[in-house]
């Protein structure tokens, strides 16, 4: 896929942007109000936690001075003060782990309904993989990268916000308590007002222009892992569902090498990753063994003249550490703010991807007009359609004709002249090209591919797909399947299995003929949907449209001997220069074979009844 150009600091373009205007959706939206509260839940235990910081601040100057005095009283009764204290920090720390994670998680809950909204919304889900530079991996990003991309973005803020607060509150006091510092430099004296302050400024800063320097490279080394992580568990779900095909043609050693590059690629991103952290931490390390003695060293010179007591001693050393770990808050989660930027910029490329899927202003897109015509008809028309690639390249040049209810039109043409993107244009799913088609009503049709999709649950879910099952009565459903020759799997309808692995290509496409039967649309469109079934299957399948279905619609795409028999008309796609032209002939219907008593299960008006619910 096309990585967006990369800024300076290599993050890329808009991902901040993107990710800002995600975030004021989801807190100006329809989940604005538990939003809110959670934030400011949030909030309110983080100022909870800092003033109970702040007393331990003071409890520390209180506890070493009882211990500098020898005073016995003083020291139990701070250790009992300690104890308050602690249950007090505990209790808040674990109150505002669980706002701070209900935050997390109704905020990803949210960015994953409103992503898979979007993906399978109008059919955006196909088109993206004809886009160019589409962002890959979709499903990788909607699990994976939401999560982070949430959770990281909760911690942090709230990290940077207690940094915030912790700084406002402890810069007084160290202020406060460091004193004058007094300074003889080329023969001139001067005094420092609050110079511990100014030493925390100067440490934090040095440590931040020094993280950000030796850090940079990591960020983009994050992009690189997270392609390449969702490129290799791609290549291994694509090997699990080509499993039969893998080891019917013995590709296994090949299978083998594609991964091992795949996971080539992850390792040497986090090769390069690993690199850039091992160099921050030098750092991190040196910098963190350093605050230990620091603000002791540069305090001493005070203490040692007798200015401050050791518990102000320590307690300036304290409010020193609380000081500059509020600074150093971006030294500190530098590692965690490049996974983050990595995490985000995953998903707001998939934002982008979803609204370049969105092609209906575009000047070059088939309009679809819906519903009856002027004349209260519903008709399928094709009127100056002309269909191409999302690069622009024409595949039907020219298409015009009309199909009337009742009627059914079998759509030939040899390979390649377009007769599934055809469908694939009256399904709303293609929208590139110019002109109109004209359309029944969507909840009028129904569409049959070659493989049928049969999703995961049971298997009376598969047969009443896309409805639930309960909206048509189990007789009915087991009568559909009879009629349909499938009546040994009446028994397993309450089973949950992967029925597209279980059940051959034949039995998936007659338990599709099923749903049909079950749904009556007024309008099918097969495309080589009985590819798979021998001839007496074919013809028992298809004569459900002149015996059951006798009302409905039928527009075909098919090769198989016998097809025309069940079609009053072709329409032929012809190959030319500037794309293919549909031209139309009637031809005069084959006498359809008799009726084999094998197929003969269940007699056609009790079928009927059942499937009325009668």
């Amino acid at each position: 896929m096309a990585t967006p150009e990369p800024q300076e600091d290599g993050a890329p373009t808009g991902i901040i942007a993107g990710f800002r205007r995600l975030t004021a959706e989801y807190f100006n939206g329809e989940e604005r109000r538990r939003a809110r509260m959670l934030a400011a839940g949030v909030l309110v235990l983080t100022l909870l936690q800092i003033a109970i910081q702040v007393r331990f601040n003071i409890w520390n100057r209180d506890f070493f001075n009882a211990l500098e005095n020898r005073d016995r009283g003083a020291f139990f009764g701070q250790m009992g003060l300690f104890l308050g204290l602690t249950v007090a920090s505990m209790a808040t720390a674990v109150f505002q782990l669980y706002v701070r994670q209900m935050l997390q998680l109704h905020w990803r809950e949210w960015l994953v309904h409103r992503l898979q909204h979007r993906w399978l919304e109008g059919g955006r889900h196909y088109r993206m993989g004809f886009l160019p530079g589409a962002a890959d991996n979709p499903d990788q990003r909607i699990s994976e990268n939401t999560r982070w991309a949430t959770a990281i973005a909760v911690d942090m803020a709230v990290g940077l916000v207690s940094s915030v607060l912790m700084l406002v509150s402890f810069v007084g006091i160290l202020w406060t308590l460091s004193g004058p510092l007094h300074v003889a430099l080329a023969g001139r004296e001067f005094d420092i007002p609050g110079y511990m302050v100014f030493a925390a400024l100067l440490y934090a800063g040095i440590g931040s222009a020094l993280t950000w320097f030796i850090g940079r490279p990591m960020v983009a080394a994050n992009i690189r892992r997270n392609e390449a992580e969702s490129d290799h568990r791609f290549a291994l779900v694509r090997l699990r569902e080509s499993s039969e095909g893998i080891a019917l043609i013995r590709g296994e050693a090949d299978e083998e090498r594609g991964l091992r590059r795949a996971f080539a690629e992850v390792a040497g991103a986090m090769l390069d990753l690993m690199r850039s952290e091992r160099r921050l931490m030098w750092l991190t390390s040196a910098y963190g063994m350093l605050l230990t003695v620091f603000p002791v060293l540069v305090a001493s010179p005070r203490y040692f003249a007798g200015a401050i007591t050791l518990g102000v001693l320590m307690q300036i050393s304290s409010a020193f550490g609380q000081v500059t770990t509020s600074l150093n808050w971006f030294v500190d989660n530098f590692p965690r703010l490049a996974d983050w930027r990595s995490h985000v910029a995953r998903v707001v490329e998939l934002e982008e991807t979803l609204d370049g899927a969105d092609v209906e202003e575009a000047d070059t897109v088939i309009a679809i007009a819906e519903g009856p015509g002027p004349d209260g008809r519903e008709v399928l028309a094709f009127r100056d359609l002309q269909i191409a690639q999302a690069d622009g390249s024409v595949v039907i040049g020219e298409a015009n004709a009309e199909i009337q209810p009742g009627e059914r039109v079998l759509i030939l043409g040899e390979s390649g002249t377009g007769k599934s993107t055809l469908f694939r244009a009256i399904a709303g799913l293609w929208p590139w090209g110019s002109g109109e088609i004209r359309i029944p009503e969507r909840s009028h049709m129904m569409f049959m591919p070659q493989r049928p999709y049969l999703p995961l649950g049971t298997l009376e879910a598969a047969v009443t797909y896309p409805v639930a099952p309960g909206e048509f009565d189990r007789a009915a459903v087991e009568a559909a399947l009879a009629r349909c020759e499938l009546e040994a799997l009446v028994p397993r309808l309450e089973e949950e299995d992967r029925w597209d692995r279980i059940l051959s290509l034949g039995e998936q496409q007659r338990l599709a003929f099923a749903r049909v039967l079950l749904h009556r649309p007024a309008w099918v469109f097969m495309d080589e949907a009985t590819a798979a079934l021998d001839e007496a299957n074919q013809d028992s399948m298809m004569r459900l449209f002149t015996e059951e279905l006798a009302g409905t619609a039928l527009v075909s795409i098919g090769h198989r001997p016998g097809l025309d028999a069940y079609h009053d008309r072709t329409l032929t796609l012809k190959r030319g220069e500037g794309g293919a032209r549909l031209v139309g002939r009637r031809r005069r219907a084959k006498p359809q074979k008799e009726r084999s008593s094998r197929n003969i299960l269940i007699g056609k008006g009790r079928l009927r009844r059942l499937l009325k619910g009668g």
